[in-house]
C-alpha cells in the first residue's frame, strides 16, 4: 500500500537558472561582411586621394563657378523634364501647355550646350561627385 504523501506548509521553489539564449542568426549574411569590407576599401580608397583643391587662377575661376552653374541648371532642368512627363502622363496640362514646357527645357538644354562649348566644358564635365552618394547626374 502506498503512503499518502505530506505536504509542506509552503511550496519550495527551484532557484531561476540563467540559460544563455541563442544568438538569432544575422539574416543578412556573408552579403552584409562583403558589404562592409567593399565600403570600407573604398573610403580607404578615397582617403588616400588628395582632397580637390580650389585653383585660384582668375581664368580658371570664371571656368569653374560656370562649371558648377551649368551643373546645378542641367540637375534642375531634368527634375523639371521628369515632372512635366509626369504631369503628361496624368493629363494633368493642355496641349498648348505641354508645347511651351517642352519648348522651354528644350531651349535650355540648348543653352547649357552652347555655354558649355564655349568654356570647353563636355557633357560629363557638368556633374559633382556627391561621393558615397554617387553623381549628382
Amino acid at each position: 500500500m502506498k503512503q499518502p504523501r505530506h505536504r509542506r506548509s509552503s511550496p519550495r521553489k527551484r532557484p531561476k537558472v540563467e540559460r544563455p539564449r541563442p544568438r538569432p542568426k544575422d539574416p543578412r549574411g556573408p552579403i552584409a561582411i562583403q558589404e562592409i569590407e567593399s565600403l570600407k576599401a573604398e573610403v580607404d580608397r578615397l582617403a588616400a586621394m588628395a582632397p580637390p583643391r580650389w585653383n585660384a587662377d582668375p581664368d580658371e575661376v570664371r571656368r569653374s563657378v560656370l562649371k558648377l552653374v551649368l551643373t546645378l541648371v542641367e540637375f534642375i532642368r531634368q527634375i523639371l523634364e521628369r515632372q512635366a512627363i509626369r504631369r503628361m502622363e496624368a493629363k494633368t496640362l493642355t496641349a498648348e501647355e505641354t508645347e511651351s514646357v517642352g519648348l522651354a527645357l528644350m531651349r535650355l538644354e540648348e543653352t547649357v550646350r552652347d555655354l558649355s562649348e564655349q568654356f570647353g566644358l563636355r557633357p560629363e564635365d557638368l556633374n559633382l561627385d556627391l561621393g558615397p552618394i554617387g553623381k549628382l547626374v
